[in-house]
């Protein structure tokens, strides 16, 4: 007998079961490689199998694993196929060892086992020229007890817990292989104490989930598409040849004259559907997706309760805490109680390389993922195809607003360029310049800071027209009107992708209904916790309560039965949760202090290092005191906000998992939510403080406000604070982008990938490259990063987004920075999907979801913000008062000391006077500081005078005008603007005509064959009604005839 061949004469008829449900290999037989193997597979199957031939798989049985082991599995239990050279059969590993069946999941494990045994995967050499008989089977005992490993050495203790992991394994998969999956083992890895198991979906399971999954499938039915005709139609003609030269080069994404039918699939009404070609029918995205449906909802619950056999056993309360926190719901629990390590579908191929097969990702790599395409439109169609409609939104909504900047970053371009025209005409920013107005201005701190010139901050009065001018003005009330559009035209842009995509009649509460989301592992492990802790007090309370002895056996199956069904009675109440919710609020409070202090504490470092650069002896650095301060601070400020953003992340997770969540989309929702609050505190909060805090409560001189007793409140510059927003705005968002979303998104998995060619360079030195060149698909991909969601992504554009609307008024140029840098994050994540990251799981969605709500909020918050940002940061509502009320010729000359007021010195509070007051050359009496109050000669000097309370009056009117105003244009947009486009509209309605008559010609068809058959009845029936009974029965066409 050959070594590979399978004694079957040797098996036991209790054995012979186990022996054929092991490992799996298609029924149209064994590798090529394996004729003795697959004669075995055979009579295996024949005997033994009670499936028909048609539907029933073929499985090959390791009788050594199976000794290596020490126990005999159940049938459930899967082994290993054997092959010589899986390089050659498997294709790389997207298929099964014999060469036909597609993997459509992997199951990864760390299979621990003692030292002395042998491994479970070992694959049998061959040799045609000295065949090797093998050795009769030796009966070996159950795991626990200890089993023979080489003759003469015995094995060591099993390690419980692992033991445990393995039952566990071995129903899970037993009972994926009775949801009709098809399965493969694969231990021996060039990945040292890794496991494989190789998941395939045969058609007729295919079939039965697409229906129970309601998967629109494209019909035979084509139609034509309405094209545009006349004038529209000439210059789409004329758009298409103009934009050619930046479409990817894809089919996907070529104009489509045609569309198929598309219909729920139903296997009743498979003849609609174009099967000529089974295989492709179903995309590895529609694969991989069936499967994780089914990996979600296969139970494992036996092992959870049974103890196993041995004193060993019993006493290990730790094995038994974990057996019982095997959920309900098979793959979300096992992964998160380490049963398996990771489960994911495979990509395509590679990317890259002369001799790589074409596949789309690496179609995906030329054409979307590389920096050289940056200019072209994305193929979103394709990246749909191979990832799902969720991710497949995301860049599309990404590329939609990467759009949208354009003409955003045209006008702020225009608005900054006319600010720099008109720099040299601002009569304010000139008369602060002139040296022959010699205004002094009080000292900025006590004792150490002296008295300066107005004409010293010449520089800064100038740059703050570049921003603060009455273009300013247009520009936010156009950058509110463009969110407004922003949001319709991706709505609209929405329901094109939802059409083009089938997803027309997809409701996810319909689908929920029919697939519900599978409940969170945490959760079931704290509900199973709950349902056990109801048990003990019951049991307690039956303690003390005599039972009559008839009923004593109908308690023991009760409590039996109770870890199993109590859980499906038992739910988290908000009492359950209030500790956790209220640790929460505790936590967001607390965080959103800390992001408070730490503004407080760079205020703190601003108002002492401005004190201090002042007493240097060097003309220059206390001239450049102001620009000085505010940089560091800004740098300061960026670092912390990075820092924090990451801390927050954490926490904002740690907060969800505590809340425990029932399932994945709560506890993405609440998950958002948290991040987005805690990361829009920490990321805007310096921005606020010198948008709305910073000179605003400063006092006067002689009465200035101090914190702590030491340090006086800073003063805005006497250009306005708008000039510091601005400088404040752009490097944080600078910094933000081009250190948190770029470098890291670079850098940190470059440096993973580095760590990780260098562990294998120590596992492997002497033959690195070949190992790495024979991995296979599976194991490639396994050394990839884990998919971790699309929150990130958003998080960094909506965070972008509101740096580009709230305070777009103090920066113009911000929508031309936020381009620039989401045409390199388009490529960015593009690349990082393809060749950083494990492929997703496919997830359909008809919305971007909570991601639209929070635009939207951000969009009505960007009014208000720059309503207040116009009217009390900058200088244009005391410009216009003044211009209006108090000029004397229509002008701005004596605009600038309009707005300073006077103070005495000799009113210096004891201890606060500049220590040099001759520091400018000669004696002040009077100094000019920036507020509206009364001169000290006044009655009332140095109170609140009239201009402040007009001013006043003018900027609150402002805000309410402009945030009316601008409220009213934006809902005129969104209603003006149709959320469905026409045509769209008239497509999906003469889609559903053309179903109704498919199906009313298919109906028309039946009734035709139906009449057909009756017309056939009634002419056989003829004959005996004219002729008698006796000619109906010599009749040979009637069944009944004569004898």
């Amino acid at each position: 007998m050959l070594e590979g061949d399978i004694d079957l004469e040797g098996l036991s008829p209790r054995e012979a079961p186990a022996a054929q449900a092991a490992a799996a290999v298609d029924a149209e037989g064994a590798p090529p490689c394996r004729p003795g193997a697959q004669a075995a597979a055979m009579r295996v199957n024949e005997k033994y199998s009670t499936l028909p031939a048609e539907d029933r798989s073929v499985h090959i049985i390791n009788i050594c694993a199976i000794e290596d082991i020490g126990y005999l599995p159940s049938e459930g239990t899967l082994l290993n196929s054997l092959s010589v050279d899986p390089d050659a059969e498997c294709k790389h590993g997207l298929y099964f060892r014999d060469g036909r069946r597609k993997v459509d999941y992997i199951l990864v494990y760390h299979p621990k086992r003692p030292s002395g045994s042998r491994t479970l995967a070992r694959r049998v050499q061959h040799s045609d020229a000295a065949p090797a008989a093998r050795g009769a089977r030796q009966d070996q005992p159950l795991p626990g007890k200890g089993s023979v490993g080489a003759v003469g050495s015995p094995e060591p203790p099993m390690d419980y817990h692992e033991d445990d992991k393995r039952f566990r394994r071995e129903e899970y998969e037993g009972n994926l292989l009775e949801a009709g999956l098809e399965l493969e083992r694969d231990e021996d890895t060039k990945i040292h104490g890794v496991g494989f198991v190789k998941i395939h979906a045969p058609w007729n399971v295919l079939c039965r989930e697409a229906e129970f999954l309601k998967l629109k499938m494209p019909t035979k039915k084509l139609y034509h598409i309405n094209e545009t005709r006349g004038l529209l139609k000439k210059i789409n003609s004329v758009l298409q040849k103009i934009t050619d030269p930046i479409q990817p080069k894809v089919a996907e994404h070529r104009p489509q004259t045609t569309k198929r039918l598309s219909y729920p699939f139903s296997r009743e009404k498979q003849h609609l559907f174009d099967l000529s070609d089974k295989d492709s029918f179903f995309d590895s995205k529609t694969r991989s997706t069936i499967v994780y449906e089914i990996l979600k909802r296969t139970t494992c619950t036996k092992a959870k309760y049974s103890m196993g056999q041995g004193e060993g056993r019993k006493k290990d309360s730790a094995l038994l805490s974990k057996r019982r926190k095997c959920s309900k719901y098979g793959i979300t629990s096992l992964l998160a109680n380490g049963v398996y390590s990771a489960a994911y579908p495979l990509h395509d191929g590679d990317y890259e390389g002369e001799n790589v097969d074409f596949n789309d990702r690496k179609l995906l790599y030329q054409e979307w993922a590389s920096y050289g395409v940056f200019y072209k439109y994305q193929p979103i169609d394709l990246v749909r195809k191979y990832f799902g409609e969720k991710i497949g939104l995301y860049f599309a909504w990404l590329g939609v607003y990467t759009q949208m900047l354009i003409p955003a970053s045209v006008v702020g371009i225009i608005v900054f360029l006319y600010g720099c025209a008109t720099v040299d005409d601002n009569i304010p920013s000139m008369e602060m310049c002139d040296q022959r107005h010699n205004i002094t201005m009080c000292p900025l701190c006590d004792k150490t800071c002296s008295y300066w010139k107005m004409s010293s901050a010449c520089a800064t009065a100038r740059a703050s027209h570049l921003f603060d001018n009455p273009a300013t003005v247009f520009f936010s009330v156009f950058m509110a009107l463009w969110a407004a559009t922003f949001m319709e035209h991706w709505k609209r842009k929405q329901m094109r992708l939802r059409y083009h995509w089938d997803l027309t009649g997809f409701e996810e509460e319909e689908v929920s209904s029919l697939a519900p989301d599978h409940p969170r592992a945490e959760y079931e492990a704290r509900v199973l916790e709950k349902s056990l802790r109801k048990e003990s007090k019951s049991k307690e309370k039956r303690r003390h309560i005599p039972e009559e002895s008839t009923n004593k056996w109908k308690q023991r199956v009760k409590t039996a039965m109770a870890g199993v069904k109590l859980t499906d009675k038992v739910k988290l109440t908000w009492r359950d949760r209030f500790p956790a919710y209220f640790t929460n609020l505790v936590s967001i409070v607390f965080m959103i202090a800390v992001t408070f202090a730490i503004v407080l504490g760079v205020i703190i470092y601003r108002i002492s290092t401005a004190a201090a650069l002042a007493m240097n002896s060097s003309p220059s650095v206390r001239s450049n005191i102001r620009v000085t301060v505010t940089a560091t601070a800004v740098i300061i400020n960026l670092v912390v906000i990075i820092l924090l953003d990451e801390v927050y992340g954490c926490i904002a997770r740690w907060l969800t998992k505590i809340e425990v969540p029932k399932t994945e989309k709560s506890f993405e929702e609440r998950l958002i939510f948290k991040a987005f609050l805690l990361k829009f505190v920490n990321s805007y909060t310096p921005i606020f403080y010198v948008a709305f805090f910073k000179g605003r409560f400063v006092g006067r001189p002689g009465d200035y406000v101090y914190i702590f007793r030491s340090f006086r409140m800073e003063e805005c510059a006497p250009g306005g604070c708008l000039m510091e927003l601005c400088i404040q705005l752009s490097i944080i968002m600078l910094g933000k982008q081009l250190i948190q979303n770029n470098l890291f998104e670079i850098g940190i998995p470059k440096m993973k990938k580095f760590i990780r060619y260098l562990r294998l360079r120590r596992q492997s030195p002497s033959d690195h490259d070949e190992y790495v060149k024979r991995k296979q698909r599976y194991e490639v991909d396994y050394t990839l990063e884990p998919f971790a969601g699309l929150t990130p992504e958003y998080m960094e554009m909506i965070i972008q987004f509101g740096f580009v609307t709230l305070f777009v008024a103090s920066f113009p140029l911000a929508p031309l920075f936020a381009l620039l840098n989401n045409i390199i994050e388009i490529r960015l994540d593009a690349k990082k999907f393809i060749t950083e990251l494990r492929r997703p799981v496919a997830v359909r969605a008809k919305d971007i979801g909570i991601w639209y709500n929070i635009l939207r909020g951000v969009g009505k918050l960007a009014v208000i913000i720059n309503a207040f940002v116009i009217s009390f940061t900058s200088d244009f509502i005391p410009r216009l008062v003044y211009l209006y009320m108090y000029s004397e010729n229509g002008t701005m000359h004596g605009f600038v000391n309009h707005t300073l007021s006077s103070f005495n010195v000799s009113d210096f509070q004891n201890g606060t006077a500049p220590n040099d007051p001759l520091d400018l050359g000669y004696e002040v009496q009077i100094c000019r500081y920036k507020d509206y109050r009364e001169p000290p000669w006044s009655e009332h000097k140095y109170d609140i005078s009239k201009d402040f309370w007009a001013v006043l009056a003018a900027r609150l009117a402002f805000v309410i005008v402009f945030q009316n105003l601008v409220m009213f244009m934006s809902d005129f947009v969104d209603w003006v603007i149709p959320d469905i486009p026409k045509d769209i509209s008239q497509q999906v309605h003469k889609e559903k005509v053309l179903m109704v008559e498919l199906f009313m010609r298919e109906e028309q068809g039946k009734q035709q064959l139906l009449d057909t058959w009756m017309e056939k009845d009634r002419q056989q029936d003829e004959p005996c009604n004219n002729h008698g009974p006796k000619a109906c029965l010599d009749s040979p066409e009637y069944p009944g005839g004569a004898l």
